[in-house]
């Protein structure tokens, strides 16, 4: 099984103006997800697991500054703030985990039946 990790950043949290820069960010909210090129043979889409968090900056006055930019590139600075921060190889362990157990399940939902009984059939109108 092959897995392909992406991540996307939902939305970044950046004080205005901070010790004489604009636009600094102190956290970023972020989703990080894996593909299998396993399909489900019910469904026939790919299975998928998916990570979410928010990571805090602080940047200090004299530290190297990169402004932000509506980029690509400044997306990517962005990613590898998060990959120096956060352990990537165990996210992608949790992931492989969780698309593991849904390719060979261990584990079903069961439900009494008399709680949630099905609705009765709808009679259809008989044609005059």
């Amino acid at each position: 099984m092959a897995t392909t990790y992406t991540w996307t950043i939902s939305q970044m949290d950046a004080h205005i103006e901070y010790e004489g820069e604009n636009n600094v960010i102190y956290t970023v909210h972020w989703r990080y997800n894996a593909t299998s090129d396993e399909k489900n043979p019910t469904t026939g889409v790919n299975y998928t697991a998916e990570s979410i968090g928010a990571q805090t900056f602080e940047w200090k006055k004299g530290e190297p500054f990169v402004p932000y930019e509506n980029t690509e590139a400044f997306e990517d600075v962005v990613i590898g703030w998060l990959e120096d921060t956060l352990d990537v190889s165990a996210m992608q362990q949790s992931l492989d985990k969780n698309i593991d157990s849904q390719i060979h399940p261990v584990n079903e939902e069961l439900y009494f039946t008399w709680q949630n009984p099905t609705p009765p059939p709808v009679e259809e109108e008989e044609e005059e």
